[in-house]
């Protein structure tokens, strides 16, 4: 059995709000929309996806080290952008509450915390090189 695909499901009571944040001011592209008489779907593209597993002991750390205290629950959504500060300023102008401004991980990246539509909370992340040091 091959996984070809990770694709995350969220019900937005807002789907024009939700799609208005993640399509058009994150910029994830549309891959398809679908419609029935019950309701909407699109479905946005989000670059290479991974499964990120933690305990709780590294879940509170990765908090800790972005917000500075433990906020987030069982899922939490971290999208890799290019700038992670200019990101948050744009995501936080089209309506997204900021938990937390970017700052420097000890694992080298930039991440800012975020609660987006939907109630995702939110890690952007810019990966630092080493001339950043």
């Amino acid at each position: 059995m091959t996984v070809r695909e990770l694709r995350l499901v969220v019900t937005a009571a807002d789907y024009e709000e939700a799609l208005r944040f993640y399509r058009d001011t994150l910029g994830l592209p549309e891959r398809a929309a679908y419609a029935s008489p019950d309701g909407r779907v699109t479905i946005l593209e989000a670059g290479r996806a991974t499964l990120e597993i933690a305990d709780p002991g590294q879940a509170e750390f990765i908090d800790r080290v972005e917000v500075g205290r433990r906020v987030a629950g069982h899922i939490r959504v971290a999208f890799e952008v290019d700038d992670s500060a200019a990101t948050t300023r744009e995501l936080a102008a089209a309506g997204a509450e900021v938990v937390a401004e970017p700052v420097r991980t000890p694992w080298n990246s930039l991440n800012s915390r975020l609660e987006g539509p939907a109630g995702l909370q939110l890690t952007l992340f810019t990966e630092l090189g080493p001339e950043e040091d």
